[in-house]
């Protein structure tokens, strides 16, 4: 399978520091952000090719990164010069399986999230499962729900409705960056475009794809550390330790 990653964004609450320099390469703990989301997933033996779509302020810094890597790394310039007209990661998402015209099963993640667990088990639990599948965590939080993609499901981890910021949340599941789009459905982001589901966040494709086929949804292992300020990144610098407390870190 490919794993398409979501780098096209510019990070402006984290300015200075990404006024001219991509968030997905920050380093935490002297690693680039990406090399450990890549370096984890690697470990599946599943993916044969990272895609990152970037945006053309920064594409460069991520050829530069990626040519110092043995994984095959393919870098999509979405053309996109600033915030304002930026694609949004829908149309990103379809811009990738334009130019590369894939075809096959596909992770798709966002490039700026650390985990401490390992997404090889989602990319297990995804094939169990046979359907595209997202990833829940519990939020108490009310106000945070209001700012999220909400998921309800059933026993069996179907997904029942998703819905992205809502004003009255459904139920206390969240919904993080991390999807599996099985080969079938790859076809569909086109068609959920037209459709007229939202383009900025990336659930919301998966929010209109669960109301044409079966979305499974499985409840994370463990931490999710999204670097949205620059508080965030000064915390994850501090307490990151890797995938399982850094056992199976190299």
């Amino acid at each position: 399978m490919k794993c398409l990653i979501l780098a096209a964004g510019y990070a402006t609450r984290l300015y200075p520091l990404t006024e001219n320099f991509p968030k997905p390469l920050l380093p935490v703990k002297d690693k680039p952000i990406l090399d450990w989301l890549i370096e984890d997933i690697d470990r599946s033996g599943e993916v044969d090719e990272y895609i990152v779509i970037g945006n053309h302020k920064f594409a460069h810094h991520f050829e530069d990164w990626a040519s110092g890597h043995k994984q095959k790394i393919t870098v999509v310039d979405d053309g996109t010069s600033s915030n304002e007209t930026r694609l949004g990661a829908v149309r990103d998402i379809q811009f990738a399986i334009d130019a590369l015209k894939l075809l096959g099963d596909l992770l798709v993640i966002a490039g700026d999230n650390l985990l401490d667990f390992s997404l090889t088990d989602f990319i297990s639990y995804a094939k169990v499962k046979g359907t595209s599948c997202i990833m829940r965590y519990y939020e108490p939080s009310e106000a945070r729900l209001r700012k999220s993609g909400v998921v309800e499901i059933d026993s069996e981890d179907r997904v029942l409705s998703m819905e992205e910021k809502p004003e009255n949340p459904k139920s206390h599941w969240c919904s993080p960056p991390f999807y599996f789009y099985k080969a079938d459905d790859v076809p569909l982001v086109a068609r959920g475009i037209e459709s007229g589901c939202g383009v900025d966040a990336p659930g919301s494709f998966m929010e209109w794809l669960s109301t044409q086929t079966a979305v499974h949804a499985m409840e994370m292992p463990g931490k999710r550390y999204d670097i949205g300020n620059l508080e965030s990144y000064e915390a994850v610098q501090k307490t990151y330790k890797g995938i399982n407390g850094g056992k199976n870190d190299k």
